[in-house]
C-alpha cells in the first residue's frame, strides 16, 4: 500500500464501516485509524472469544456503534449524522456452514442489510464512494477448474453463496438505476479466502488449525481436497483501498464488480495448506469427517486481471508466505505480544514487500 497516496485520500476523511467488529473489518478499521481517518463503525458485538476488535486500541477519532445492519432506521440515522466521504460495507453472515443452519438470517443479513445501506445512500444523496464486500463464492460454479472473471454468470447452491450473489444483482441494479450519473460511486468486491492473524471464527480452516496447534484441539477437516484462492487479509484491504481511491477520482469505469485473489496457479488445496503448516514446524492432530455439505464447491479460483490492469493492484505475498505470516502472528500472540503492535508490524512488513 502506497502510504503517501493513501494518506492523501484518507487522512482526515470520514469513513463509515459496517461490520467493523469482524475479522476483516477490524483490520481495515485499525489501518484507517492509524493513518488519521475519522472512522465510524456500525456492527453487532464481536461474536468470537477472543475477539480481534476487542483486543485493539483505537484513537479518539474512532466511534463504534453496536447495532444491527437489518435496522434500516438506525442505520439511516447513524449515516446521516456522520456524512461519510467513504463507506465500506463488510457486515455479513460470512460462513457457508452457518447458512445451512440459519438460512433466513443469512439472507436477511446479507441481502436485506445490503438493501438497507443502498437505500440510505440513495435517500441521503451522499457524495461518497462506497465499497460493498461480497465473496468469491458468488459465481455459478460448474466445477470445471476455470478461474472466474467478473463478467461470469452468478449463482449459488448453498444459502450463503445465494445470498451474496443476489446481493451482487441488487448492487448492480442500484448502480444502473440510481447512481451511474451521480456523484455517488459504488463498487462490489469479491475476494478469495482471506487469512491472517486475529481470526477466531468457528468452522474456518486457519482458526481451527490455530486452535489445534496452540490449544491442543483436534483439527477436523471436511474436505481436504477442496481448492481455494487463499490470500492474506492485507491483500484484500489493499485492493479495497485502491478501488475506493479510484472511485473518488470520479471515473465511472471503476464502478461495478472486482475480483481480488492470488496469482493464477497459486490456489492451494486444504491438504496442501496443512502440509505447508507442518513444514513450518507446527504439530497438530487431524480428524477427517465426510463433508455433509454436498453443495460446497470443490474448486474455486479467481481471475484478477481486471484489478491488475486497471488498478495497478497485484498480490505481494503468495499463499505460502501469507500462511507463514499468519502462523507467525498467532505464535507471537500466544507468546503474549501486544495486539496493536502485531498489526502495525504486519502492515509494515506488507508495505515494505
Amino acid at each position: 500500500m502506497e502510504i503517501m497516496e493513501i494518506n492523501k485520500f484518507f487522512g482526515g476523511k470520514r469513513i463509515f464501516i459496517t461490520g467493523h467488529t469482524g475479522f476483516k473489518g477490524s483490520w481495515l478499521t485499525f489501518f484507517l485509524d492509524q493513518i488519521g481517518s475519522i472512522t465510524k463503525g456500525y456492527s453487532l458485538k464481536p461474536k468470537t472469544h477472543p475477539s480481534l476488535y476487542s483486543s485493539l486500541s483505537f484513537s479518539k477519532n474512532h466511534e463504534s456503534v453496536i447495532s444491527d445492519i437489518r435496522d434500516g432506521v438506525k442505520l439511516y440515522k447513524e449515516i446521516n449524522s456522520f456524512q461519510p466521504d467513504y463507506i465500506f460495507h463488510l457486515a455479513a453472515q460470512p460462513l457457508v456452514i452457518d447458512s445451512y443452519s440459519n438460512p433466513r438470517d443469512t439472507f436477511e443479513i446479507n441481502f436485506n442489510g445490503t438493501l438497507n445501506l443502498l437505500e440510505c445512500i440513495k435517500d441521503l444523496h451522499l457524495n461518497c464512494s462506497a465499497i460493498f464486500v461480497t465473496t468469491d463464492k458468488v459465481y455459478e460454479n460448474q466445477e470445471n477448474n476455470l478461474s472466474f472473471k467478473e463478467v461470469d454468470k452468478l449463482g449459488g447452491k448453498d444459502p450463503y453463496s445465494a445470498s451474496k450473489s443476489s446481493s451482487e444483482i441488487l448492487i448492480n441494479s442500484y448502480l444502473s438505476s440510481f447512481f451511474y450519473e451521480t456523484e455517488t460511486k459504488i463498487a462490489s468486491v469479491r475476494a478469495g479466502n482471506v487469512i491472517g492473524g486475529g481470526d477466531w471464527s468457528e468452522n474456518r480452516l486457519i482458526p481451527d488449525l490455530i486452535r489445534s496447534i496452540f490449544e491442543n484441539k483436534k483439527l477436523v477437516l471436511r474436505n481436504p481436497e477442496s481448492t481455494r484462492p487463499w490470500q492474506h487479509v492485507l491483500e484484500s484491504i489493499n485492493g479495497y483501498i485502491k478501488l475506493a481511491i479510484a472511485l473518488s477520482k470520479g471515473n465511472s469505469k471503476f464502478q461495478g464488480a472486482w475480483n481480488f485473489g492470488p496469482e493464477n496457479g497459486d490456489t492451494k488445496t486444504v491438504k496442501e495448506l496443512i502440509e505447508i503448516s507442518r513444514n513450518f514446524g507446527f504439530e497438530f492432530d487431524i480428524k477427517i469427517e465426510k463433508n455433509q455439505l454436498q453443495k460446497e464447491a470443490k474448486y474455486l479460483s479467481l481471475n484478477i486481471n481486471k484489478a491488475k490492469e486497471n488498478l495497478n493492484w497485484k498480490p505481494k505475498w503468495n499463499s505460502k508466505e501469507a500462511l507463514y505470516q499468519t502462523l507467525n502472528w498467532y505464535k507471537e500472540y500466544y507468546n503474549g505480544a501486544n495486539v496493536n503492535s502485531l498489526l502495525i508490524n504486519e502492515i509494515e512488513k506488507y508495505n515494505n514487500s
